[in-house]
């Protein structure tokens, strides 16, 4: 079958077309023929060689975000699912078959669930990844209706979900932005825009004067940030918590690490109802052919894209 993998770790013209072995499902397992791959951040790290792939060998397929239809269910398999099903599913490419950058991924039943109703395969390939790293932040900070969420990054994939959920679940939202971006991330439902930047922390207290009761930190900036918080707040930090230093005034430090939620559908599940609702947003900012692969990954690290570049194979 074709994927998009590297035989070394490098910069983005490491990428390439490969033929490797098509996988069939086994027992607990279905097959997903893929359509579409978002292409995320963590896919650079992956392709960089700053990720640990312990075991396993090139061709390196990188891809955290699968959209498809169904194609085989293993002998066995408890699902409700059926072939020919449109699903979406996130991926753990560090595993002997790689990412989802590659025509077929076969994975545990449980890891997928039906795709939002009336998207493309690009669109709901947006969803998984970035949308279940955002529940699981919200999840860890543990805020309860009517309190208060700073989002940083918050036009990105991520600050965008994070945006959207932290509003579904009843939250009041302050959100930095680009001066581009302040009315998109306002119609993701912001109650409360600031400035972007490096002293973004003093302008959310400026902003919140009693300070925020948690954080969500897309924009990695870090230790700047803790001003913002109130006495007793709490973070959620996506590359770890070491970038804030020690804890003070009560604040707490979540590490979100997205693979704790592989396989709980109920979290897909729920994503896909508020995407069916409207209440969150899937966003499509190009589409690109296996064959450029180097292209987006150029693209996505050169910053400012808005929304997700998506693979279709």
């Amino acid at each position: 079958m074709k994927a998009v993998g590297a035989m070394a770790f490098g910069g983005p013209e490491v990428l390439q077309v490969v033929d490797v072995p098509e996988p069939h499902a086994g027992t607990g397992e279905v097959r997903v023929r893929v359509h579409a791959a978002a292409v995320n951040p963590t896919d650079t790290l992956m392709r960089a060689g700053l990720t640990s792939l312990p075991g396993v060998l090139p061709p390196y397929i990188p891809g955290q975000d699968a959209a498809g239809v169904v194609d085989e269910i293993g002998k066995g398999t408890v699902t409700d699912l059926r072939i020919g099903d449109r699903v979406m599913a996130m991926v753990m490419p560090n595993g002997p078959l790689g990412g989802a950058y590659a025509e077929y991924v076969v994975l545990p039943a449980s890891w997928v669930t039906r795709a939002p109703v009336g998207t493309g395969h690009a669109e709901a390939s947006t969803l998984p990844l970035n949308g279940l790293t955002a529940r699981l932040a919200l999840d860890l900070l543990a805020l309860s209706p009517g309190q208060t969420l700073a989002v940083t990054g918050a036009a990105g994939g991520f600050g965008g979900y994070m945006v959207q959920l932290a509003k579904a679940d009843g939250l009041r939202v302050v959100a930095d932005a680009s001066p581009a971006d302040e009315d998109l991330v306002r119609s993701l439902g912001a109650d409360l825009v600031v400035a972007r930047g490096d002293d973004v922390g003093a302008r959310i207290r400026q902003a919140v004067p009693e300070g925020v009761d948690g954080l969500a930190d897309g924009a990695l900036n870090g230790r700047p940030l803790v001003t913002a918080l109130r006495d007793g707040g709490s973070v959620a930090a996506l590359r770890g918590t070491h970038a804030f230093g020690a804890p003070e005034r009560g604040i707490t430090f979540h590490a979100v690490y997205v693979p704790d939620y592989r396989g709980r559908r109920d979290k897909l599940d729920q994503l896909r109802g508020l995407a069916d609702a409207g209440a969150v947003t899937l966003r499509v900012a190009a589409t690109f052919a296996p064959e450029q692969a180097p292209e987006a990954h150029r693209l996505l690290e050169g910053g400012g894209i808005r929304g997700r570049l998506v693979l279709e194979f």
